[in-house]
This record gives C-alpha cells, structure tokens and sequence, in this order.
C-alpha cells in the first residue's frame, strides 16, 4: 500500500494528464452514493452523542450554555471528521473496491497493461483525487448538520440558542475548520489508497472479491483511527490555544 501510494502521487504529477474525465465521473459517483447517508449520519449522530448525551451532562452542573464549545470540541475536530470518513469508506470505498476487483477477476486490468495503458494512471489516480476532494468538501457538510444536531439538542431542552452560539463561536477558530478539512483530505487519500489496492489484488472469484471488500472497509477503519491520533497529538502540540477552552 505504500508502494502504491508513492507511485500514485508520482503518477498523478507527471504528464501527460488523461484521467479527467475519470476523475469527474468518480467525483459525481461518491457524491450521488453519499449525500443523503452522511446527511442522515451526521444529524443523527450529532444530536445524539454529543447532544444529549453531552447536554444530559452539562444540565447537571447548570451549564448548558457550554454545549456550544463542546461541539467545537466534539462536532469539528472529531466527530464530524469519523462520521464523513466511515460514510465515505463504507459507501463509495466498497464500491471502488468491488468494481476494480471484478475488473482484476475479469482480467480487464492485465488486458490493459498488455496494451499498454498504466491501470494506475488510469484508474487509480482518478479514483484517489476524486475521494480525497470529495472527503474535504463534505466534511463542511458534516459539520453543518452536525452542528445542527447540537441545535435540536439544545431546543429539545428548551433552552435559548444565544448562549450555544456564543460559546460555539468563542471557541472556535480558524485553525478548527482548516485542521478538520485537512484531516478528512487525507482521510480520503487512505481509503483511496486501501481500497483500489484490495480490488486490485483480489482473487478467488466472486467470493475473492467479498473478502476484499470487507478486508478494505476493516484497514481502512483501522487506517482512519491511527491516523487521526497522530494526526490531532501533532496539531495539538504545534497549536496549544486549542487546548484551553473559552467561557
């Protein structure tokens, strides 16, 4: 997978350029299969964990003015980030995944490389920058519905949405918004990467690709979790204001 990840990068910057119309029909393909479940998984998952579990907790101690911040905490860097990945892996991944291993299985991939065409050029390069731009780009719609769930939260406690804005909006800061998209960027760029390399080295038939599929939605998981610790321990050691939080 490293191996892979290397000659994608370097496939992608050296010319000539032809997967354009590849990477557009990639582009549109992730986004018509995950719209309507990320939209679904974020409200839900927004106005459930974090908002009421999180506001149950805050009502306790007088404080649900706070909810606010905590969704900076909670929404922006985390949850919102996991809940755009684990759509995106488990949706339009799987889908790479099984299409490029019945490819592999059909020998469509071998005919191109006797022809001469390069399957990463053609076929991986595509599919890796349209999933990694279309992870960045949703992950602002996660937040936004997201944070929408904070708001059903914070009305079902009949409580004013003043103060939960004006805690959100002092704790939250640039460095928040660009941290999550930059995150979920490469997010993409791992479930890219594992999923085209289980399609494109499955075997067995139709039930060599099943296990491929399942296979890359476990790594990729597994990829996702590792890097996000590595991921926020660096941005919170270079960045330590976001470690204090603001009334």
């Amino acid at each position: 997978m490293v191996v892979l990840t290397g000659r994608t990068i370097v496939s992608a910057l050296s010319p000539p350029y032809p997967y354009g119309p590849e990477f557009v029909g990639q582009f549109m393909f992730a986004m018509r299969l995950c719209w309507f479940p990320l939209l679904v998984s974020t409200i839900a998952f927004g106005y459930e964990a974090p908002g009421l579990q999180g506001a149950n907790f805050l009502v306790l101690f007088g404080a649900l003015d706070r909810l606010g911040g905590f969704f900076v905490l909670a929404s922006i860097r985390e949850f919102a980030p996991f809940v755009d990945a684990i759509v995106l892996a488990g949706v339009a991944g799987t889908a790479i995944t099984a299409d490029l291993g019945a490819r592999r299985i059909r020998e469509e991939l071998d005919a191109l490389e006797v022809l001469g065409v390069d399957p990463i050029k053609n076929l991986v390069v595509p599919r890796f920058l349209a999933l990694m731009l279309v992870t960045g780009l949703f992950d602002i719609y996660a937040l936004l519905f997201g944070i929408f769930g904070g708001v059903l939260a914070t009305l079902v406690n009949h409580a004013p949405l003043g103060p939960f804005w004006a805690t959100f909006f002092n704790n939250a800061s640039t460095t928040d918004l660009w941290g999550s998209v930059i995150k979920t960027t490469l997010f993409g760029a791992i479930i890219a990467v594992v999923c085209c390399y289980k399609g494109m080295t499955a075997e067995g038939g139709a039930e060599g690709v099943g296990r491929a599929v399942n296979q890359a939605v476990v790594i990729a998981f597994l990829a996702i979790f590792a890097f996000n610790y590595v991921f926020t321990q660096v941005l919170l050691a270079t960045h330590p204001a976001l470690t204090t939080i603001v009334r």
